[in-house]
């Protein structure tokens, strides 16, 4: 999916929400673990319970590799049903991965060819022939780690490297790499004030916000310093939204928190 088919959506559901499907097997619903596959089972629920209502999921893969085989083939299952019944729907790898080249380009391979996802984000630390492996599928979406939500953010993120902080650096450099207009930045909703800055660097670019919910972000205040004429947003939300509940109705009460999210969105769009 191309940055302009992820806006169309954007404005026709009225939405820039992503779910993040930290899918985690002692937070489910207990009567989901008899299932034969109750991870899938809880996903497929989730998301035909929030589809209306956000335009990207993303499942954070550690939650899937905690639980060996099994994790990877509930993961390469929700894939398939997303593209198979949903295939408006932006998809992120939640990984973090980011080697040396050949590593790298496995890496690609695996997330973008065998699982299909739309976009991965990647850890720029090791450096340009870490990440260009990932911006080689031109097609696909690279989302660098900017500036993260996590209070350990300010041991490296924020240091200053000459005049300018290390995350800027990051992200001034990242713009003169292969592919760089394929790049997107994750950058937390708990550092909005930081946003201002970073539109600066990269007007255009796609930021995937997470840190809105459950670890105390802002919305408005996220759009307030991020948000473009073309939105350039996506908001992640998790656990606010997919364990709303853990009743039978779990997946009900989960779309309502998203079509709540939805409104807030809404009401941001009304404002550009």
């Amino acid at each position: 999916m191309t940055s302009q088919e992820l806006t169309e959506q954007i404005f026709k559901k009225r939405s820039f929400l992503c779910v993040g499907l930290d899918t985690d097997l002692e937070k489910i619903p207990t009567y989901l673990l008899s299932e034969k596959d109750p991870v899938f089972s809880f996903n497929k629920a989730i998301i035909d319970a929030t589809h209306k209502y956000c335009v990207a999921y993303k499942p954070n893969i550690a939650f899937y590799e905690a639980i060996g085989a099994d994790g990877w083939k509930a993961l390469k299952k929700t894939i398939d049903y997303l593209h198979s019944e949903y295939p408006e729907i932006y998809t992120i790898a939640d990984a973090k991965r980011g080697d040396i080249g050949n590593t790298s380009r496995m890496y690609a391979k695996a997330f973008f060819e065998d699982l299909g996802f739309d976009s991965i984000t990647v850890a720029p630390y090791m450096g340009k022939d870490s990440v260009e492996p990932f911006l080689e599928f031109t097609n696909k979406h690279t989302i660098l780690l900017a500036l993260t939500s996590n209070e350990g953010a300010f041991d490296f993120q924020t240091l200053k490297n000459g005049e300018d902080e290390l995350y800027k650096k990051v992200i001034e450099t990242s713009k003169g790499w292969q592919n760089s207009e394929n790049l997107m930045y994750v950058v937390g909703a708990t550092k909005a004030e930081y946003l201002a800055d970073i539109r600066r660097i990269i007007p255009e670019n796609f930021l995937l916000v997470p840190g809105v919910g459950a670890q105390g972000g802002s919305l408005e205040e996220v759009c307030k310093y991020g948000i473009t004429k073309n939105v350039g947003l996506l908001v992640n939300s998790s656990r606010k939204i997919i364990y709303a509940s853990d009743s039978s109705n779990f997946a009900e009460i989960a779309g309502a928190k998203a079509e709540a999210m939805q409104n807030q969105m809404a009401e941001e769009l009304d404002k550009l």
